[in-house]
């Protein structure tokens, strides 16, 4: 079997110096696919694991902490390691109630779509009406299974790999080739295979992590590192880049959606980063001068930089909102469609027994449709979030009513909301709050926004649990100000590193999925609030993080929000 091992990495932060980490068992965990799958798994040039999941289980594993090694082969030579202990867990496996009898399925990390190709010419055909026609299939994979515990009656023709399925079917040997959709977009157009067209209605398949039955503990540990990326966002940065390119010739439609919303996405951050480029350009071109002119040039720029940052995000944000609350508006109405329907599907099933609903069995799509209806409206909340991200960061000034807040309720409600990356990440966190702090002026959820920030930015910086954080509040009298002290006893920042901490896009995590906006909106947020942000970190040695406001000015109500927080802290 080729092979590839990969060590994965604890998030970093402040810093990117990488270092080893494991989840301190030193056990090596055997992660298997298919050698000839692409874009999902494959072995590149120079037979090293590629693919959509290969890079999803690298990331999981540097999440969790866990020492993978990925062995990719044939598929059928793979899945009888399953079975038999060669390997602990496979990487991407369709979901089937037989499968299930003897293996344990994570949440799906893909939907895969399988299709039935023809050589251009044929007419189209379901699946149903394949007795006695020639089908090739992967040896092992799940069309193989379909077609034997279905009793279909066509004549099997089991070959090695996707590829090898398609030159035949292109070489004018059998009827019928059922492979998996994107796979076979992908090889066509890799092997010049133009004679070749699905003819059927596609199936849709749950395609996730699947490992023995009772392996309960290795499931959870790849189940929670999906998770996870899926709540930073990284997941869909791996699943855009490999599969994303090849969607849009499914013909879903939901999926078109998608992809207009990520179209535009990527063309904002593009022009954002032509601008930033820009402006840097322009500040070389005045260093010469004397500081003043530097000065007032800098600023000059800085303020046409905002604009257009305003201008530009508030228009695409329009056209993306768009859609995605025509999503949201139907979506429910789809639900509630599907609702009235039910009774009726169901008392034709009980009268009639098993039909064809969408492809797949009603008796599979009724468990089915109503989470697919959930993951699309999910989607669409998600592409509003990283839309109201961007306006955060493009925002000159906070258009939110002030009121008064008390800083360690804010910092305690924080502390709350990021508890389980805190536990993850170390045994030593501390909280110190000072007593009889005055109030602060402003808007409590924004602060609480950079507080969380800070925060998760000092777990990603810790090397291993047994570094530990402090958060801290006082107050300065002398100043008339409230302050909040972040140290953590990580690997610190790099002094070239120091003056661009805030600076947009800029990021020390870029692999990781770093997008260098958290610490710009961040500083943004407190500028508003008459406030600083300042840092203090030497390499090796920690960072300490300083953030200072000024006291509530007498008179000053509080909003809604704010009263909610006049509490006293918990101390986790």
């Amino acid at each position: 079997m080729a092979l590839a091992a990969c060590l994965a990495l604890p998030l970093p932060g402040w810093a990117q110096a990488e270092t080893d980490a494991a989840d301190g068992t030193g056990e090596v965990i055997v992660v298997g696919g298919d050698h000839y799958h692409p874009p999902y798994e494959f072995l590149d040039e120079d037979g090293e694991p590629a693919g959509y999941n290969v890079e999803l289980t690298q990331a999981i594993a540097e999440v969790m902490g866990l020492e993978v090694r990925i062995e990719l082969a044939q598929w059928s030579e793979v899945r009888e390691g399953l079975e038999n202990g060669e390997i602990d867990v496979l990487q991407g496996m369709s979901y089937s109630e037989a499968r299930a009898e003897h293996f344990d399925f994570a949440p799906p990390h893909a939907i895969v779509h399988q299709s039935l190709f023809a050589r251009r010419g044929e007419p189209a055909v379901e699946v149903e009406a394949l007795r006695g026609k020639e089908v090739i299939v992967q040896r092992g994979d799940i069309m193989h299974d379909y077609l034997i515990e279905h009793g279909i009656g066509a004549k099997v023709v089991p070959v090695d790999t996707h590829a090898d399925a398609l030159r035949a079917l292109a070489a004018g040997q059998h009827d019928y080739a059922l492979v998996a959709n994107l796979p076979a977009l992908y090889l066509s157009r890799e092997l010049g295979l133009t004679n070749l067209v699905p003819v059927a209605r596609p199936f849709s398949l749950r395609y996730g992590y699947a490992v023995r039955q009772g392996d309960a503990n290795l499931l959870a540990k790849f189940s929670e590192g999906l998770a996870i990326l899926k709540n930073t966002g990284r997941h869909q940065a791996i699943y855009d880049k490999w599969l994303g390119p090849l969607e849009g010739r499914e013909g879903i439609p939901w999926q078109k959606v998608g992809q207009v919303g990520a179209a535009l996405s990527a063309l904002l951050l593009l022009v954002l980063g032509a601008i930033v480029i820009w402006n840097r350009m322009l500040k070389r071109e005045v260093a010469a001068r004397t500081a003043e002119l530097r000065q007032h040039q800098q600023q000059l720029i800085q303020a046409d930089k905002m604009a257009s940052l305003g201008v530009l995000v508030s228009g695409v944000a329009h056209e993306i909102n768009n859609p995605s609350s025509l999503l949201l508006l139907n979506l429910p109405v789809l639900r509630d469609a599907y609702a009235d329907a039910e009774p009726i599907l169901e008392a034709h099933y009980r009268a009639h027994g098993d039909f064809p609903f969408g492809g797949l069995p009603y008796s599979r799509m009724r468990e089915e449709i109503p989470g697919m209806i959930d993951d699309m409206q999910e989607g669409t909340r998600r592409i509003k979030r990283i839309v109201g991200d961007l306006k955060d960061f493009a925002r000159q000034g906070g258009d939110e009513p002030a009121g008064t807040f008390d800083l360690n309720a804010v910092v305690a409600t924080a502390v709350r909301l990021v508890d389980n990356s805190i536990r993850q990440a170390t045994g030593r966190f501390e909280t110190h709050y000072a007593e009889n702090l005055p109030s602060l002026s402003g808007n409590a959820q924004r602060i609480e926004q950079v507080v969380i920030n800070l925060v998760l930015n000092a777990c990603q910086a810790l090397e291993h649990p047994t570094q530990g954080i402090r958060l801290a509040t006082r107050h300065d009298r002398t100043e008339g100000r409230v302050l909040l002290e972040v140290h953590d006893e990580g690997r610190g920042i790099a002094p070239e590193a120091m003056h661009r901490l805030t600076d947009p896009f800029f990021t020390t995590r870029r692999e990781c999925g770093g997008t260098g906006l958290g610490l710009s909106v961040s500083a943004g947020i407190v500028s508003e609030h008459q406030g600083s942000l300042t840092f203090d970190s030497q390499p090796g040695h920690g960072t300490r993080v300083t953030l200072s406001l000024p006291t509530a000015r007498p008179g000053t109500t509080p909003t809604d929000g704010a009263e909610n927080r006049q509490q006293e802290p918990d101390t986790p």
